[in-house]
Order: C-alpha cells, then structure tokens, then sequence
C-alpha cells in the first residue's frame, strides 16, 4: 500500500499537487519524521476525537505536539475524548494501523487544524503505510485545511 484509496481520490478531485516521500518504515509520525529526515514540526498528524453525541472530529497538529483536550474544548466549547485505537482502525479502513493522513474531508468528518502548521513552507503527511509521505506546499495543505477552523490547541511534547 501506498497512498490510502480515500486519500488518493480526495487528492485528484481537488487537483491538489504533491509529491511522495518513500522512507524506512515506523510506527509514528515521530519516527517516519527521523526516517525520512524531516523536523518534526513539519509533519501533521491527525487526533480523531469524539464529543458526547457521537460526532467526531480530527484535530490536525504537528507531529511533535500533543493536543491539550482542556484548550480545545474551551475554545470549541465542546466536550471532545479521545476516539478507542479499534474504532480508528474501522474508520480508516484504507489505512495501515495507525497511518491515518490528517485530511478529514476525505473521511467525511470536520476538521480543526492547529494554527502552527498555518505558516509553514512544506507540510508532510501520512500517506495511508508506514513507508510514505506526502510533501505538500502551503497553498495545497491550506487548500486541504481551508473548510477548518484554525486555532492554537497543541502544545510541544519533548522528544
């Protein structure tokens, strides 16, 4: 597997440019970040959350973060959890384990995306494997984010 079959179609139906980035395989954002040599911060990651009705949603951060639930739902003034491993595994389906790409649209769910990804040059992403990434510009990852609310959700964890 390469790019996950969701993605790939979301990708050509909004024309949105990118390249591959093969790696050694990992097990994390983290790690193919080291494999493929990238700063971490330059890589997104996504958090699937879920509120007390039922809706999800991915939260969209550097890889080098972690999503502060406290500041999210303030500012959301929502009541979102962490989503179980299992129930990832049944929404991204298209997916290896714990490959999920950070583009909720291609799985139908909202998105919030963490403002420090909104000034980057270059994002990365999961491809759907272990082994890929994808390089997009700003304009096509801000295109793939443009339906998100922006906002500051996530703080760095030291690696």
């Amino acid at each position: 597997m390469t790019i996950s079959t969701r993605l790939d179609t979301y990708l050509s139906e909004h024309n949105i440019p990118y390249q591959t980035v093969p790696h050694y395989h990992s097990n994390s954002s983290i790690g193919s970040a080291v494999a493929a040599q990238i700063p971490l911060n330059q890589i997104a990651k996504a958090v699937v959350l879920v509120d007390h009705e039922g809706r999800k949603m991915m939260a969209v951060l550097p890889a080098n973060n972690k999503v502060s639930l406290s500041a999210l739902n303030d500012e959301l003034r929502g009541s979102f959890q962490l989503v179980k491993e299992n129930d990832i595994y049944q929404m991204f389906s298209d997916c290896d384990h714990g490959a999920v790409p950070p583009i909720g649209e291609a799985y139908n769910m909202p998105v919030v995306c963490d403002q420090q990804l909104d000034s980057l040059d270059q994002v990365y992403i999961e491809a759907g494997d272990h082994q890929t990434l994808l390089r997009l510009e700003h304009d096509a990852f801000e295109q793939m984010m443009s339906k998100g609310k922006h906002i500051r959700f996530s703080r760095e964890v030291i690696h």
